[in-house]
C-alpha cells in the first residue's frame, strides 16, 4: 500500500507532528506498506509572523494536483489542516476520492494565547475541515471523546510510540547541580514555560528546544539553562542525565515528549489536565498535579524502572499497524487502488 501523507509541518521543524509521520513511515515497512509525502519542501514558502522558524508553503491547486497524481497513491491523509492540508481536501471533494485525516494540534488554544479569537470559530472550522473525511484520527481516548462531543464525525483512536532503541536509561552527567529539572519542547508562549521557570526549587532547570519566545525568556530567568534544540543521541543523552520531567504545557493533544522521557527513566511532573493525563493515567510513573512545584519535588521518589516498564508498552510498530489498519477499515483506498488490491493483495497488516 502506497500512502501518500499531506502535511504542512514537515522538516526542519521539530515537533510532535514531524516526528510522528517520520516514525510511522519507517514502522510501516514491516507492514509492506510505503509512505510518500506531499510537504512544504514542493512550494514556495513564507515564515510565519509569530514564529519565524516556521514556514508556510504557498501551495497551487494545479501543481497539487500533479503531484498526487505522479505519486500514484492508493490512499491519501492529511495530516494538519494548513494551507496544503486544504488544497488536498478539495483536490478529493472535487474527484469524490476517499481520505482520513488525523487531529493533532489545538488550534483555538495556540491562537487564543497570541490573539483575541473566539475558540468557538476555531473549532467550527476545524469541525468543517474534518467533515468529509473517513476517519479523523486521534491520539488517545480522551481527545477522541472530546472530539465527539464537539461534532467531530467518524473519531478513532491512533496511539502513539517511542522509539527505545534511542531513548533508554544510560549513566550520563551533565556536571550541574542536582536535581536537574528539564523540559524538552517548542520554547513559545503556547508551552507554558514560565509556570516551570518561576518554580523554587532545588538544583537546575534546563530547557532543550528552540522558539520564538526563547530571547525573552533567557533574559527573564538567566538562573535556568537553555540549550538549545537537540536532537538523536545528544537529546537522548540529556535526558538519561535528568532527574524529572517537567511538562508545564496545558495544551497539547499527547506530547511525545512524554513518552520519550519515560522511556529513559524519566519521571514526569505535569499539570492534571489531557495532555499528560492522557498519557499517564493512574501509572505511577508521574505527578500530575496543580501546584507543579509539589509535582516535582513528589516526582523524585518514582522508580526510574517503572518508567521504562511503562514507555515499553507504547511502540511505534503498533502505532503504525492501527494507523493502516484503520484505511482499511474505514475504506479510504482510492477506487483503482481497490480493484488492483482485489486482484493481487500487495500488503498484510
Amino acid at each position: 500500500m502506497r500512502i501518500l501523507v499531506a502535511t504542512d509541518a514537515w522538516h526542519p521543524q521539530v515537533n510532535g507532528v514531524v516526528r510522528t509521520l517520520t516514525m510511522t513511515a519507517e514502522a510501516a515497512k514491516a507492514l509492506d506498506a510505503e509512505f510518500c509525502y506531499l510537504t512544504p519542501q514542493s512550494f514556495r514558502t513564507f515564515a510565519m509572523p509569530s514564529y519565524r522558524d516556521v514556514r508556510v508553503a504557498m501551495p497551487r491547486p494545479a501543481k497539487i494536483a500533479r503531484l498526487i497524481e505522479d505519486a500514484r497513491p492508493d490512499s491519501i491523509h492529511i495530516a494538519t489542516e494548513g494551507p496544503i492540508g486544504l488544497l488536498v481536501r478539495r483536490y478529493c471533494r472535487q474527484r469524490a476520492l476517499p481520505f482520513t485525516t488525523s487531529f493533532h494540534t489545538r488550534f483555538p488554544e495556540y491562537v487564543r494565547a497570541r490573539m483575541p479569537v473566539p475558540e468557538n470559530l476555531i473549532w467550527r472550522a476545524l469541525r468543517r475541515f474534518h467533515a468529509p473525511s473517513r476517519a479523523v484520527m486521534a491520539a488517545t481516548p480522551e481527545l477522541a471523546s472530546e472530539l465527539r462531543e464537539r461534532g467531530f464525525r467518524n473519531v478513532t483512536l491512533w496511539p502513539r510510540g517511542v522509539d527505545t532503541n534511542l531513548f533508554y536509561p544510560r549513566p550520563v552527567d551533565l556536571c550541574l547541580p542536582a536535581p536537574v529539572y528539564l523540559c524538552v519542547g517548542r520554547v513559545a508562549v503556547e508551552k507554558n514555560l514560565e509556570a516551570f521557570l518561576e518554580l523554587d526549587l532545588p538544583g537546575t532547570k534546563v530547557i532543550v528546544g528552540d522558539g520564538p519566545a526563547r530571547s525573552r525568556l533567557e533574559e527573564e530567568f538567566p538562573q535556568a539553562i537553555f540549550l538549545g534544540a537537540r536532537h538523536g543521541e545528544e537529546l537522548a543523552e540529556i535526558y538519561a542525565a535528568a532527574d524529572v520531567f517537567v511538562f508545564p504545557s496545558k495544551t497539547d493533544t499527547f506530547g511525545l515528549v512524554l513518552l520519550e522521557a519515560l522511556a529513559s527513566g524519566l519521571p514526569v511532573a505535569a499539570f492534571p489536565v489531557k495532555g499528560p493525563r492522557d498519557v499517564i493515567g493512574d501509572a505511577p510513573v508521574g505527578v500530575l498535579d496543580g501546584d507543579l512545584r509539589s509535582a516535582c519535588l513528589s516526582a523524585l521518589e518514582i522508580s526510574r524502572q517503572a518508567c521504562v516498564e511503562f514507555a515499553a508498552n507504547h511502540t511505534w510498530e503498533a502505532s503504525t499497524r492501527s494507523f493502516v489498519d484503520t484505511i482499511r477499515e474505514v475504506g479510504a483506498v482510492l477506487p483503482q487502488a481497490a480493484e488492483s488490491c482485489q486482484e493481487q493483495p500487495r500488503f498484510v497488516a
